[in-house]
């Protein structure tokens, strides 16, 4: 299945977004609770409706970057935030992007992508980390029943990937997933090599 940027478009427009937690997720809010350097330079690729984005605009995160392939959750969070910087807001395909980054979300990201362009993945996101830079976020931890997208893994799996390009400094059980994903999740701190 080609997940084109049509494809996404029309699940925003259509809010087929079963995904969508309606907040910022448990372990990245209490991740982003912990950062004291509010000039990081943060992306948050695949961004979708961006509530850890919303999360870390309120709190002072000023230098964040939205990317993501459907123009409608971009807009509807410019409508929603319109002091954000409409710079900040990049509508393209995460593997076109450039740039350096010290910290780099994951929410929904990965899953939402094909497995056949994981390496591809953790490549590009090796390239637009910046010396001491962070990506850092959440992987589901279980295989799904009907093809995807979400498409899961395991951490087995997932090590073998990551390590390729990354350094995995953090990949466990995530201790504070929202109820429904209890048990299904990962934490995931990586670093570039």
């Amino acid at each position: 299945m080609k997940l084109s940027k049509e494809y996404w478009q029309e699940r925003y427009s259509k809010q087929e977004t079963g995904w969508d937690i309606g907040t910022v997720s448990t372990p990245l809010k209490e991740f982003i609770d912990g950062l004291t350097d509010k000039s990081l330079k943060i992306l948050i690729p695949g961004c979708g409706n961006a509530y850890e984005a919303a999360y870390l605009f309120k709190n002072g995160f000023l230098n964040t970057y939205l990317v993501d392939f459907a123009e409608a959750p971009l807009n509807a969070f410019s409508e929603k935030y319109p002091k954000f910087p409409m710079d900040q807001l990049i509508c393209n395909d995460f593997f076109n992007l450039e740039g350096k980054f010290d910290l780099i979300l994951e929410q929904t990201f990965f899953c939402a992508l094909d497995p056949s362009l994981r390496n591809d993945y953790v490549g590009k996101m090796a390239e637009l980390l910046a010396p001491k830079g962070r990506l850092v976020g959440l992987l589901f931890n279980q295989i799904f029943d009907k093809e995807g997208p979400p498409y899961g893994g395991n951490s087995e799996e997932y090590k073998i990937t990551l390590s390729q390009h990354l350094n995995i400094q953090t990949l466990d059980n995530c201790r504070n997933s929202i109820h429904p994903r209890a048990g299904k999740e990962l934490f995931m701190i990586c670093s570039g090599k």
